[in-house]
């Protein structure tokens, strides 16, 4: 509910009250939180919005009044029938994406997304284009659903390159990894279906998985050493009583944290995956923007060595050279990507062919923006750093292995009531319970340092008096 209220009290006419009634009606209206919900108490509102519960006495008085709301003495506060109950359902983690689509953030210090700027190659690669490019293209119909063939076979020999044997046929390219992700939950996953994710992880699969109704069982996402405590071991465990449909992890380059699996926690992934042949989805969307001194490429795909009918590896070039380009992958067998490409057919036809195009250009330019980000993002990294060092000493975290974010703690406070104080204040800023299945790691934060420091050392005194008013209560 903190996450879908984004702006709410900074956005409209009239008093504090009438501002949260009139977010919380439009939450009914578009569906995103269904009708006969049971909405929080006053109480639990009212802390974690970091308003005071008269507050929110008031707003539900004013939905009940205008029969958006009714109280059953024993069951809580339920809305009312908004006529939306076969809508899509949106838990409110990618709505600091939602926000944008609003009059803009001018003012405001945002924190809420960790992509990337575009690198000049793109712009590159797009004047470079002509009419030769298209050649043969412009004969045919321009529909594609699998991806043009020249794509297909760039992404398969940049696999090849890493040593992981792969033909253009096992290849389907996607509007971006998230659309990969959607793709894969809404082919393989159905309701009900348990399938196990690492806690933390990727907001957007987490988004994707449970708009289908998946069941959603978490493992810790560090690995560290293996043994009886790892995420491998548990799924280990966990399958000792019953069978998850597939396991989702991201071994390298892991949002939000950062971490990559040693080889050792790799190894003992892998055993665990082949000895149960569960089905595996591996995200390796950030893989590239690993920032390790020996880093000169993504290493092969942990699923490289399992049986292909039942591993995909999610990729893409958005987070290495620009979100703006929305080219990304699934790699998977021929029979997975038939299915695929299915689905994606009945939602876009294919994707655009001048953007395959640029990507095709830009698979020859990766050693080059591969040592460009890594120094850019290096570079950030320190300073963030020491910015935190300096600023707020008692804040914790471990040094990322790649990615464009801190994944910090924040001991003793609340970053769901954080993160609504401060955007009252003009800072935008993503809990950590929003990377959760279970809304866990409520004292993190993410913290991007993608675009410099500017944003953050702007924003830390605000963030700062946000955490000691939201650790008061």
């Amino acid at each position: 509910m903190s996450r879908l209220l984004t702006g709410w009290s900074s956005e409209g006419p009239g008093p504090l009250p009438r501002r949260l009634a009139d977010a919380l009606r439009e939450l009914a209206e578009r569906g995103d939180v269904p009708a006969g919900s049971v909405l929080p108490s006053q109480r639990e509102l009212a802390l974690v919005l970091g308003v005071s519960r008269s507050t929110v006495t008031s707003a539900y008085g004013l939905l009940e009044t205008e029969g958006w709301l009714e109280s059953v003495r024993g069951s809580g506060s339920r809305l009312r029938a908004s006529g939306a109950l076969d809508r899509y359902v949106t838990e409110g983690r990618l709505v600091s994406f939602d926000a944008r689509a609003g009059t803009g953030t001018a003012g405001v210090a945002d924190l809420s997304s960790g992509a990337l700027p575009g690198l000049d190659a793109v712009g590159e690669a797009v004047g470079a284009l002509t009419s030769g490019d298209l050649g043969g293209l412009l004969v045919a119909d321009g529909y594609h659903p699998y991806g043009i063939p020249a794509l297909r076979e760039g992404i398969a020999a940049y696999y090849r390159a890493a040593g992981v044997p792969t033909e253009a046929g096992q290849i389907l390219v996607t509007a971006g990894s998230q659309q990969a992700v959607w793709l894969v939950a809404q082919a393989l996953v159905e309701p009900g279906d348990t399938v196990v994710v690492e806690d933390p992880t990727y907001r957007g699969a987490l988004e994707a998985l449970r708009a289908r109704g998946a069941r959603l069982v978490p493992v810790g996402s560090d690995g560290a050493g293996g043994g009886e405590g790892s995420g491998a071991a548990a799924v280990r465990r966990l399958s000792a009583h019953g069978r998850p449909r597939l396991v989702y992890l991201q071994p390298t380059v892991h949002n939000p944290t950062g971490r990559t699996l040693d080889g050792a926690a790799r190894r003992e992934w892998r055993r665990v995956l082949e000895d149960l042949e569960l089905f595996t989805v591996e995200d390796t969307a950030c893989a590239e923007l690993a920032l390790g001194e020996g880093a000169s490429g993504a290493p092969g795909p942990l699923v490289a060595g399992l049986p292909m009918a039942s591993a995909v590896t999610v990729g893409t070039l958005s987070k290495l050279f620009w979100g703006g380009l929305r080219v990304g992958w699934v790699r998977s067998s021929p029979q997975v990507v038939a299915r695929l490409a299915k689905i994606k057919t009945s939602v876009d036809l294919s994707c655009s062919v001048v953007d395959q195009l640029v990507a095709v250009r830009l698979l020859d330019r990766l050693p080059e923006a591969r040592a460009r980000r890594r120094a850019e993002l290096r570079a950030h990294r320190d300073t963030a750093e020491a910015l935190l060092r300096s600023g707020a000493p008692h804040w914790e975290w471990t040094r990322p292995a790649g990615g464009a974010a801190l994944w910090v703690r924040v001991p003793g406070t609340d970053t769901e009531t954080l993160a609504q104080l401060a955007r009252r204040r003009g800072v935008s800023v993503v809990p950590g319970s929003a990377f959760s299945p279970v809304d866990g790691f409520r004292d993190r934060l993410r913290l991007p340092y993608a675009h410099g420091t500017a944003a953050l050392e702007a924003a830390l005194p605000t963030l700062l008096e946000c955490a000691r008013r939201a650790a008061a209560g």
